[in-house]
This record gives C-alpha cells, structure tokens and sequence, in this order.
C-alpha cells in the first residue's frame, strides 16, 4: 500500500486527534493531562524527511527518575537540571513537593556557598507549604538554615522533626546541638567584649548611619556604668579608642566619650586614677574649655567623679583594686592647679570657666566645718586668690574680657565666700583680706581708668560674697571716691559698673543710710538722664535697695509715701516686657527683691499674675544669677522671713525709755498673708520652685536653699492646700532641701515634709524610692530643740509612713527613731503623746520592735497597758490598745508579761472590753481573746473574774452590723475556753 505525500495543510488537520491520545495516555500515568507539543511543517520539497521526523516528549516522571540516578552519582548539577525540567512539567502539589525536596537536598549537597543554601531553604520551604508534615523537607530546611546562620529558625524546624519521629537518633543530636550553638551565640553576642568592639567599630566609622551612631553611643555610656562593662572597656584599649572619639570633634561623639570615661572612673579607684594619666589631666581641661556647654559640663561631670573615686567620695566596694594605687594627694593637688590655671586663661569659654569653678565649689571648702583639715582652702588661697579676683574683676562689656557667661562672676563670689567661711582664725582671715587689697591697690591706676573699673568690678563681687569682707574692702582709700567719680562719668560702662558698686554695697542699714544722704540724688540724676535700659534699671534697683533699708518695720520708711509704689510698678512693667533681654528683666525681680518688704507692694505684685509667670519663666531661664532674688521675693511675699518675737513687757520698756519699737503694718496679718500664699499656688509658683531646686550649679547656694525651704514650708501650712503642692511635684522637690543646705533651712524643709506625710498617701506625695529619703529628715524633727508643732507633724508624718510597708518600718527604726518615739510617749503634751502612740501602735508590726517589748528591764509594756486607761483621750486609748493587741496577737509571752507589769491590768482589760468607742472595745475583746489563745492558767484567770461574764454578754447580742466583728471575736474567746474544759454549753 503505497502513501500520498501530505501538504501542511492537510497535516494540521492531524493535530486534535495526537493531543486526545497524548491526555489520554498521560492521564493513565498520573501526569497532567495539558501537554505541549510542537510540531513543525515540512519544508517545500522535504515531505518525505516530515513525515519520518518524530516529536519528542519530555516524560516528568522520567525526569525525576534520571534527577535521582545523577544524585546517587553525586552529579548535582545535572540532577538539578532535571528537577527543575520535571517542575516545569507537573502540576500535581504531591509530586511538586518531591521534586521541591529532591532539589533542596542537591543544593545542600553541591558545593557550600551562601546562594545554595538559600535555595535549598527556598525549595524546602516550598514542600513545607503542600505538608507541613513533611519531615524530609523540614529537617532539609533546618540543614540549610544552620549553614546561613539561621540558628533559631533551624532549631524550630528540627524541633518539629523530633516531635513528629521523637526516637530519631538524628534529630535527637542535632536538636542538642543547635541548642548548645544558640546558647554559645547568644553569650558571645551579649558578651561585653562582643558589645564594646561592636560599638567602637559603629562609632569609628564614618559612613554608619546616624541613627546607629546615637544608638551605639547610648549603648557605650550605659556599658561604662556598668562595673564589668567599664572593666571590659578598660581591658579592651577602650581609653584610648574613647580619645580618638573625642579627636573626631564631633559634639556627640566627644560627649559620648567622656559621659563613657565618667562612668568607668565612678566608684573605682584604681580606674580613675589609670584614666587620669592615660587621658592627661591637661587633655581633659581642654576639653572643658571647649565652647559647647554639654561637653563642659559632661567633663566636669567625669572630673568629679574621678576626685570622688581618689577621696573616696564614691565607697563601692571593688575588691582588691584599691590596693594598687599609690597616694593620691599628689593627682588631687595637680587637678586643683590646673582647674586655678583655667580661671585666668583667655584660651577657656565661658563654659568652661563655670564648670571649673563649681568643680572647686564643691571639692575645696569642707562640707563640714567640723572636719579639722582645711588645707585645701588654704593651698587655694595662697595659690590661686588672685585668679579667682581676676574673674571678679571682669567686665563684660569691655573688648579684653575674658569669655564669660551670665553666671560666672556670681559662681566666683560663692567661691570667695565659701573659702572666707572655712578659715578657721583671724589671722589666716587677715591675709586673705591682706590679699584681695594688695590684688586691688595694685590694680588702681589714676592714668587708666580701665584697671580701675576691674578694681571696682572686683569690690562689687566680694560683696556679693563675704559682706563684711566686702566692707572692709570698702573702706579702703580712695575706693568710695572712686565709685562715686564712675558713677558721675559719661562713659555708659563706667556708670554701668559704678551703679552696680552702689547696690551691692548698700547691704547694712547704716551704709545705705550713707548712701541715702548722699548717693539718692546722683542714682536719681542718672535714671533720668541716661537712654541705656541697663544703666537705667540697675539704678532703679539702687533706689530699690535704699527704699527697703528699713526692712520689714512699717516705722522706717526711706522714701515719702508712695515712692516705694512707684518703683515697684516700673520693676513690675520691665520683668513683664518680652522685648527686654533676659539679663535687664533679672535686675527688675532684684528690684523687687527688696520692695517687697512693704506689704502693700507685695500685696499688689501677687495680684499682678502677668508680673508673677514672668518672674517664674526667668527662674527657669539658664541664667542662674536670679534664683536668690526669686527666692527672696518669694519669702517677702509669704512672709516666711524669721520674725522676733515681740515681748510686750519689753514693747512696753522700749516705749518708756523712748526707743524705737518695731511695728508691721496692716497687710503683715496672717488673713493677708493667707490670700498671698493662695494667689501664688493660683499662678503655679510650685513648678517654679521645684525647677529651681533642681539646679545643679554652685549658684544654688546653702542661703538660696535656705530660702526656698521657707516658701516651702509657708505654702504647706492650709492642710487644704497640700494637695495642690504634692500634684505640682512640691513633695519630691522638698526632699534635696531637707537634706543639704544651712541647718535652718532643712529644718524648715523638713517641717514642711512632715506637713506633706501626715496627709498624703505616700504613694504619691513621693513616688518610688524617694519615699525612703523622707523619713531621715522626719526623724531630724524628733528632736527636744525643734518646737512642738514640728515634733507632733513629724510623728504624724513618720505614723502615716509606718503603716505602708514594714520596709519603711525598717527605715524608721534603721534611723534611730523609736527611742525618741518612745520618749514622747511619755510627753505631757496630750496632741503630742497621742501621735507618738499612733506611730508606735503602727510600728509593733515588726518583729525588731516587738523584740524591744520583750527584752528585759524596760517599761514599754508597761506604759502601753497604762495607756490604755486613758478614758479622756479616746484617739490615745485607741492607738494603745491597738497597739497593745498587735503585740499580744504576735508574741504570747507578751500575753503573760502583761499580767506581770501592772496588778490592774485585769481591770483596764475589762473597761477595754466595755468601753462605748467600738473600735477601743474591738481593740479590747482581742486582746482578751489572745490571752486566752496564749495559755491555760491565765484562760482560767479570765474566767474567774468578771471577764468571762463581759466576753458572755457580748457573745449573746443581737446581730448588729456595727459589732459583727466584735461579738464574732468574743465568741472565739468563749470558744477557746470550752475546748479548755474552763466552761460548760448551756442549752
């Protein structure tokens, strides 16, 4: 049978009928039923060689099969090849899977690089997502992951595996494994060594991204705080890559590097002292210097701690490092030359000089004068007094000034003052002031009057710290006439420093007097004529300060009536007007300073709630120098000034003998005052105070403190108020003024901590740990120099705190405070007595305190118990026999000491169990329940008197809501002596 050559046309037509054969085959082998086929036409003339030629079909199954052959020959690649064909080919899911797996485990197997194992995970991944049972593939993930680091996606993975097979041995060892690996990773990338080379190289490199280079700072700082973290970095060159941050100059890093270093030489002394030598003291004053005021004070920060860490300021106990530092006066002395250096040098900013002037406030007068060792004050004197008058002398406005900012020439005349108050003799007070003379003469000049601004400028400053210093100084010839000349001059800067002069010197009454007579007209003649706002306001606060000469008595008026009124309101308007810079507005609340002596200006500058949130957002301002004018306004407003108490038989005498008798006027009562305290708490003067208290510069002084202390205390005085002060924060701000300062002030900050504890909830009064630091200066009340209100609201305060946890009754006795508690327990004073009986009954919850009733040879029991007798005073009865019941529930021997310390107890038990007071009875019957508990004989006591009859009657009442508890208690006791046999039922 011969065959007809076909045209294309004629072939196509073939097409349909080869495609139903192929799906009907492939359907009968499992494979996808759509497959493609291609098919060529014959070209013209090549019939006969298309009709031989054949298509050729890939099988998938096939595929598989050979992929499989190559894998067990180790040929991957070609294994790979025909996996992937297959994939192309399938598109049953089962299939799919094996085929996923198979190639996974060829890229595990071909050669290791970082893009294999990715597509092996990839590729078991995918067989995962048809069964996740499927165990082949989640332990080939899991072998993937392991070799890209993966450790804990691995360890889920074969986690999964020995949960579904747990007797695979495989499993077993490569889920130990992994785990150990996770552990070691963990450590090596928490380690500290891992931590301070990862944050170095972030740091160093200068293509890291801000944000790391921030993130990787903090974490630097708060590495150096840590003591193996500082040791570490220490070990780690650490020193040494911290300069190379600080040589980059950049604002952040070098603050990073040195907040790092502060916290590496805290509380270590071998660390400080390597630091110190390893950085240079002279690279670290360099640093200070800088004109940055962050860096400044983040060095001056790192310098404190490391004269801490050498007098051992800072005791932490850190092993046997100590040892291997040598004496360190020699370092102390070498850091207090070189920050005298800094003083005097026209290379350090403004910063810089403040930052090494409250280095020397804090580390050289002593802290207390009671230390017999003042060398360091004298070393100073000798060394650098004159560098610190050069300060002094300084006037900002002219060209050769040294840098300066607002608060450096006050942060001098604390310094002047504090070493003036730690010498210990007059003879080392004459050449101290043998000094500052020689250092003023040989600045006078009559050929230039430059130098003798800088004497003047000096002058001014010394009185703005030790007055009478400052007034010997003033004495001195030529130095009056030359400040009235200055003040006479043309020269706006003259003027300037002259009228300054004037004010600080007009301190003592008889001086203004002088000033008064002589110096009004020409401060006067200068407010009217000079167009400098600056000239101009500090010669009003010179009118100020003469106005106020007489202080508080209404009969010393300077000025005629109305004067004083007319300056206060010119103050008020410049401290109100926003245009005025900072610096001007500050001599206006200097102004009011001493106006406010007069009660009606004071009464008029509360009512003026623009003036009063002026004045605050210039205490909060950087410029420090205004916080003692604030403070003093303040204490003028509240009239929390110590006022003399006036004897009338003496009032009387004085008269008679015609002498001048003190007099206050109207506006001084206590219904004015009242309304000033609310007006402030109305315009927020809480908020002001705390920011004040929160200064950390030499400017806060012991004075200031003082100061603040006594507008606390005035503003705690309405219980009504308190609550206002502690929302405001006034609680937490008061507890640095207790606890630093002058001994008045933190009795006064004190007193008003006590006002706050006795009605507060302590939870919120002083949040956190703070409520700790309340109790020392409580206790500080308890004492017989403090007056009666001041013992009795700090046993209110110290009861409140006791009945919050027994770890504050552990403070109150670590403090010392039950032998003073006990002893007002025997106070005459009826209001005192019964608080210190409250705070006791609160404080026998602790087992120390209990052991003190139970020791031998004391009466405490005993006056507990006669305590309870006192019918007259029912809060007093209550807090004893409260007391009293707490220690007969805790210790049964108490039970039988108490039959012991007095024949009457039966007696004042009995009245006890049938006082009209419900909580003195409740009180009662458990104290007779608990003798009864606590043993036989004296169950036996109690029934045979009257007692069984009393507890019998109160066992029978009617259920009455008010007395559950009691009959409830009572009943136990009957109970008690049935179980005894003491007493029979009764039907």
């Amino acid at each position: 049978m011969s065959h007809q050559p076909q045209t294309p046309t004629q072939f196509s037509a073939l097409v349909p009928l080869i495609r139903s054969r192929l799906a009907t085959r492939a359907r009968s082998r499992g494979l996808p039923s759509e497959v493609s086929m291609s098919y060529r036409v014959a070209p013209e003339g090549d019939i006969q060689g298309f009709l031989n030629h054949r298509p050729e079909m890939e099988d998938p199954v096939q595929l598989k099969e050979e992929g499989n052959k190559y894998f067990q020959s180790n040929d991957y690649d070609k294994a790979i090849e025909s996996y992937s064909k297959a994939l192309n080919l399938i598109k049953d899911k089962k299939i799919l899977a094996v085929l996923y797996r198979n190639r996974s485990a060829c890229f595990l197997k071909k050669y290791a690089c970082q893009e294999n194992y990715i597509q092996a995970a990839t590729d078991a991944s995918k067989a995962i997502d048809v069964d996740g049972s499927d165990i082949k593939a989640l332990y080939r993930r899991c072998q993937a992951l392991e070799k890209l680091g993966k450790l804990d996606q691995a360890f889920k993975d074969v986690q999964r595996c020995a949960t579904l097979e747990p007797n695979n041995r495989t499993f077993r060892e490569t889920l130990h494994r992994l785990g150990t690996d996770i552990q070691e990773k963990l450590r090596v990338q928490f380690s500290t060594d891992s931590r301070v080379q990862k944050m170095f190289e972030i740091l160093l490199d200068p293509n890291s991204e801000k944000e790391k280079r921030e993130k990787a700072a903090n974490n630097l700082i708060v590495l150096g705080r840590e003591d193996a973290g500082a040791e570490r970095i220490f070990q780690s060159n650490g020193v040494n890559l911290l300069l190379q941050l600080v040589e980059t100059k950049d604002p952040e890093l070098v603050i990073s590097a040195v907040r790092t270093l502060s916290g590496m030489c805290a509380g270590h002394r071998a660390r400080a002292t390597a630091v110190l030598h390893l950085v240079g003291f002279n690279r670290i004053c360099s640093i200070m210097a800088v004109d940055n005021e962050e860096i400044a004070l983040a060095t001056c920060n790192l310098v404190q701690n490391i004269v801490d860490s050498l007098t051992e300021e800072d005791k932490k106990d850190h092993g046997k490092a100590d040892a291997l530092v040598l004496d360190t006066k020699k370092d102390l002395k070498m850091i207090t030359t070189h920050l005298l250096d800094m003083l005097a040098s026209k290379k350090v900013s403004g910063h810089g000089r403040d930052q090494a002037l409250n280095l020397l406030n804090k580390n050289i007068p002593r802290k207390n004068l009671k230390d017999k060792d003042h060398s360091k004050s004298l070393f100073v004197i000798d060394t650098g007094l004159k560098k610190i008058l050069k300060v002094l002398g300084q006037v900002p406005e002219l060209p050769n000034c040294l840098p300066l900012t607002v608060n450096t020439r006050i942060n001098a005349s604390v310094l002047v003052n504090r070493l003036y108050d730690d010498l210990r003799c007059d003879p080392e007070r004459d050449n101290f002031r043998t000094i500052c003379e020689e250092y003023i003469t040989g600045t006078f000049d009559p050929k230039n009057m430059e130098k003798n601004l800088h004497a003047i400028q000096t002058v001014s400053g010394i009185l703005q710290g030790p007055f009478d210093l400052g007034n010997k100084l003033l004495s001195m010839q030529g130095v009056m006439e030359m400040m009235v000349a200055l003040t006479g001059s043309e020269n706006e800067i003259d003027q300037l420093v002259a009228v300054e002069a004037l004010i600080h010197a007009s301190t003592k009454l008889s001086r203004a007097s002088f000033f008064i007579t002589n110096g009004v007209s020409m401060l006067k003649e200068i407010y009217k004529k000079t167009k400098n706002e600056k000239i101009k306001i500090r010669a009003l606060v010179g009118l100020c300060k003469l106005g106020s000469a007489g202080g508080t008595d209404y009969a010393l008026r300077q000025f005629a009536e109305g004067s004083t009124d007319k300056l206060a309101k010119q103050c008020r308007k410049w401290l109100c007007n926003p245009s005025i810079d900072i610096q001007t507005r500050k001599w206006a609340v200097e102004g009011l300073a001493y106006l406010t002596l007069d009660a009606d200006v004071k009464d008029e500058f509360v009512e003026d709630e623009e003036a009063l949130r002026a004045m605050f957002e210039l205490s909060k301002t950087s410029d420090k120098t205004v916080l003692y004018s604030v403070a003093t306004t303040l204490v003028n407003c509240t009239n929390s000034y110590e006022v003399k108490e006036v004897i009338p038989e003496l009032v009387q005498l004085a008269k008679f003998s015609k002498q001048h008798v003190p007099e206050q006027h109207p506006k001084d009562k206590k219904d004015f005052v009242m309304k000033r305290v609310k007006r402030l708490l109305k315009a927020d003067v809480i908020s002001a105070l705390a920011c004040m208290v929160k200064a950390d510069s030499a400017i806060l002084t012991d004075q200031t403190k003082e100061q603040l202390a006594r507008v606390f205390l005035a503003l705690c005085d309405d219980p009504k108020d308190r609550g206002t002060i502690v929302a405001q924060g006034g609680g937490k701000a008061m507890i640095p003024l207790a606890l630093e300062g002058t001994d008045v002030g933190k009795t006064k900050a004190s007193h008003g901590l006590a006002k706050i504890a006795a009605v507060s909830n302590p939870d919120i009064a002083f949040p956190g740990e703070r409520v700790y630091e309340v109790i020392r200066p409580l206790v500080s009340l308890l004492n017989t120099e403090r007056d009666g209100m001041q013992n009795f609201e700090a046993l209110l305060g110290l009861t409140n705190l006791a009945a919050k946890s027994d770890k504050l009754r552990q403070k109150i006795i670590k403090e010392k405070a039950l032998p003073e508690i006990e002893n007002y327990m025997f106070e005459n004073h009826e209001q005192i007595r019964q608080a210190a009986t409250e705070c006791m009954c609160n404080l026998v919850v602790n087992k120390e305190v209990q052991e003190r009733f139970l020791a031998e040879g004391n009466d405490r029991l005993k006056l507990v118990v006669l305590l309870c007798s006192e019918e007259d005073d029912i809060k007093l009865q209550r807090a004893a026999a409260g007391a009293l019941a707490v220690l007969t529930s805790s210790q049964k021997k108490l039970c039988l000491k108490m039959t012991e310390v007095t024949s009457q107890w039966m007696e004042i038990l009995q009245r006890l169990c049938l006082n009209e007071d419900l909580h003195v009875q409740h009180r009662g019957v458990v104290i007779a329940n608990n003798l009864i508990s606590a043993d036989k004989e004296l169950a036996k006591k109690m029934v045979e008197s009257e007692m069984l009859e009393i507890l019998t009657v109160i066992g029978k009442q009617e259920e009455d809501p008010r007395k559950l508890h009691i009959i409830a208690v009572a009943r136990d006791a009957l109970v008690k002596c049935l179980e005894y046999g003491l007493i029979k039922p009764v039907s």
